[in-house]
Formats: structure tokens, C-alpha cells, sequence
């Protein structure tokens, strides 16, 4: 009798190939609940359900016991790019740590997949792991479209990591070689894309701002309009470091105005998350905007919403409830995400631990939350973060500014 781990994957794999529903599978037999549990491995099968069940898929009872080895990964591969649905790719993963010497090409497909697959879910850790592989697979396979496509995607999950350094290098080499081997224009301009923002995320600003207007040139006539967006969306975030909010808000204005919510509503949405945050770090903060924004993008998240985008949403109306001087509302969003457990961008984790620091100060704690804000400077300066590093040391210098004046609230 196979384990109950195994026997759940495979029958969940088996009956999801076949397009049934779990009601499908269990006719009258058994019920959809003790199906959902046997699914998750949470109980194991007596011999006269598994035989029920492969008279149910029209299979042999040995399909339960082990994985089928012959085209294997081809037939997982297959499930997970054409079901929207993250139990096939959670297959995936099992056949291809499984996997013997399948072809290159077919593994670097499933990574792919695979990557997606994490950075959705903000598992870090685990999307690099499958970032090295990918770029592993595509130099064996000498492909520079594959190899730029891999290499793009690792500079950008190592600058939301905070390895901006790391990622510069990797983003510049990436962007001269699909020059050089004259890569379409998206390929190309993705590659742009990331190198603008770790250069942004760097402090080499002048060269941002130099890299952001040849990404705008290059975009030009790309009959995409996610492409044009996101491409004003560098140019608006380069302009933001640049400390020009006016040219930030105006591309950023552009990039909303492009793109309409049926052309991709996931990116309208992190459009107008970003146009929040745009209007919350303005000095004044414009409130009014970004409550806007953020009413627009949580109706837009409630369909399309990631994890990551849901945490992003709730530190945002923090950022937003801070501003308007609601420091109950804030602690309340803020009680709202683990803090331990955040999958949030470098950078946005750093300015969320300086929202709460702000807020131990305010409810009485004021040397826990001086230290800590000390703390996070010090922490965005080794990451070579220096922009954010100079605003966490402003956000401490108001702090203690503050703290000094007699009967003022910190």
C-alpha cells in the first residue's frame, strides 16, 4: 500500500489530469470530504477505496504506487502551464526533484513555472534557489533569450532581497548582452527594466536617470501597453529618488492613464499601489490621493490579489492612517501582518519596521523605538541601500528633534 503522501499526490495529480471534480471522483461512494482528506494525505485508504477510485480514473491500481517515470515531467509540465491551479505546479516540483536526464529545455520550462510559482507566494528562499537553477540550465543550454529571461528575473528577486550590489553587477552584465545579441525589444527592455531599478535601488541615480529615458526610447513602439506602463513606472520610481515628485507623479499619472484594468488588471492594480506610495512619501504627504489609490486597488486585489500584494495593501493603509495622524488605525493594520513572517521587498520591509518604530515612540517606548530606527539605518547602510538609509536617519532625527522639545509629543 503506497504512503498516505504519496497516495494524495498521486490521486490528486491523476484526477486533475483527467479534469474531474472531486464530486466527479467520489460519485456515491464516498463523500467529497473524505476525498479532500485522503487528497492532503490526512487519511490513508483502505484497499477497497483504492480500488474504487482507479475503476473511478479508469486505471490500473499500481498507478497509486509509484510516479510514472516515461514522460514524467512532460505530463506535469503540461497540467501545470494549461491549469490555473497551484496544486499542479506543487506536482511539478515533486517530478522534477524526481527528474533523472530530462531534457535541458523541458527542465528550464518547469522552473520557470516554478519561479512564478514562489515569487506569487513571497517564498523567497525558495525562488532563489530556483533563480540559480534557471540560470544555471539556460547557460548549459547557450540560449541568450533563456539566459537573459533568467538573468532578469534573478536581478530582480536579488534587489528585493537587498542584495543591491549583487544585483547591479548581474542586471548590467544581463542588459549588454542582449544588446549584443540584439534580443527583442522586450527582452531587451526587461532586461533595462531591472537594470534601472537596482541602479535606483543603489543610489547610482545619474545613471538611472540616463538607463530609465533610453528604457522609454526603447518602448516607444511596443504595441503592449503593460510594457509602456511599466516602463513609466521606472521612470516615475527613478524620478521619486531623484527627489523630483512633480516628474514622478506626472509619469506615474501617464502609466495609469495607459494602461486600462482589462489589459491586466493585476499590474493596474500594483499601479496604483505604487502611485500611494508615491503620494505617502511626498513631504507634505497627499493623503486624499493615495486614499484614492488604495480604495482602487483593494477592489481590484480582492479578485487578483497575491499574498504579497495583500501585504503590501495592508502596510500602505498603515502608512496612510499614520499620515492622517490615526495612530490606532495604524497599530491596527499593522496588527494585522506578521511582522516575522513579512514577503515584503527589502525596502518595503525596512520602512514598515520604521512605521512601528514611529509608533513605539508615540505609545511611550520612546528609547525601543529610537533604537530600533538607529538599527534600521544601520542595516539599509550595509546594504549599500543608501537612499533609504538617509531617510530612515531623517525619520530619526524629526524623532529626536522631537523628544527634546519639552511637552511635545514624540
Amino acid at each position: 500500500m503506497p504512503s498516505q503522501s504519496s497516495f494524495g499526490s498521486r490521486l490528486r495529480f491523476l484526477r486533475q489530469q483527467q479534469g474531474l471534480s472531486q464530486a466527479a471522483l467520489a460519485g456515491d461512494e464516498i463523500s467529497t470530504g473524505y476525498l479532500s482528506r485522503l487528497e492532503s494525505g490526512a487519511r490513508q485508504p483502505t484497499e477497497r477505496v483504492i480500488s474504487y477510485l482507479a475503476g473511478q480514473l479508469g486505471v490500473d491500481r499500481s498507478a497509486f504506487d509509484t510516479r510514472p517515470v516515461g514522460g514524467s515531467l512532460t505530463q506535469a509540465l503540461s497540467m501545470a502551464a494549461t491549469t490555473d491551479n497551484d496544486a499542479t505546479v506543487e506536482e511539478l516540483i515533486e517530478v522534477l526533484a524526481g527528474a533523472g536526464d530530462e531534457d535541458p529545455l523541458l527542465r528550464w520550462q518547469a522552473l520557470w513555472l516554478i519561479v512564478k510559482y514562489w515569487h506569487r507566494r513571497g517564498e523567497r528562499t525558495e525562488e532563489l534557489a530556483a533563480l540559480e537553477q534557471l540560470v544555471e540550465l539556460a547557460d548549459e543550454l547557450g540560449l541568450p533569450a533563456l539566459q537573459c529571461r533568467s538573468r532578469t528575473w534573478f536581478a530582480r528577486c536579488l534587489r528585493s532581497l537587498g542584495e543591491a550590489s549583487r544585483a547591479l553587477d548581474l542586471a548590467a552584465r544581463t542588459y549588454q548582452e542582449a544588446k549584443q545579441a540584439q534580443l527583442s525589444a522586450v527582452d531587451t527592455g526587461n532586461a533595462l527594466a531591472a537594470l534601472v531599478a537596482t541602479e535606483a535601488e543603489a543610489g547610482r541615480l545619474p545613471d538611472a536617470r540616463a538607463h530609465v529615458q533610453e528604457l522609454l526610447e526603447l518602448v516607444a513602439d511596443v504595441p503592449d501597453n503593460t510594457r509602456r506602463a511599466e516602463a513609466l513606472w521606472s521612470a516615475a520610481t527613478v524620478y521619486s529618488r531623484l527627489g523630483d515628485d512633480e516628474s514622478a507623479r506626472d509619469y506615474l499619472g501617464q502609466a495609469t492613464r495607459a494602461l486600462d484594468s482589462r489589459d491586466d488588471l493585476t499590474l493596474w492594480a500594483r499601479l496604483r499601489l505604487a502611485a500611494a506610495s508615491l503620494s505617502l512619501q511626498s513631504r507634505p504627504a497627499l493623503t486624499a490621493p493615495a486614499r484614492t489609490y488604495l480604495a482602487e486597488a483593494q477592489t481590484a486585489l480582492s479578485l487578483v490579489g497575491t499574498p504579497v500584494q495583500e501585504q503590501e495593501l495592508l502596510t500602505l493603509q498603515a502608512h496612510l492612517a499614520f499620515a492622517e495622524g490615526d495612530r490606532v488605525a495604524a497599530r491596527g493594520f499593522l496588527d494585522r501582518l506578521d511582522l516575522d513572517e513579512l514577503m515584503l521587498s527589502y525596502r518595503d520591509q525596512i520602512r514598515l519596521h520604521a512605521l512601528e518604530s514611529l509608533l513605539l515612540i508615540g505609545e511611550g517606548h520612546q528609547e525601543r523605538g529610537l533604537a530600533r530606527l538607529k538599527q534600521l539605518g544601520e542595516d539599509a547602510r550595509r546594504a549599500s541601500n543608501m537612499d533609504l538609509a538617509a531617510e530612515i536617519w531623517r525619520l530619526l532625527a524629526e524623532a529626536l528633534e522631537h523628544a527634546e522639545k519639552p511637552g511635545t509629543a514624540a
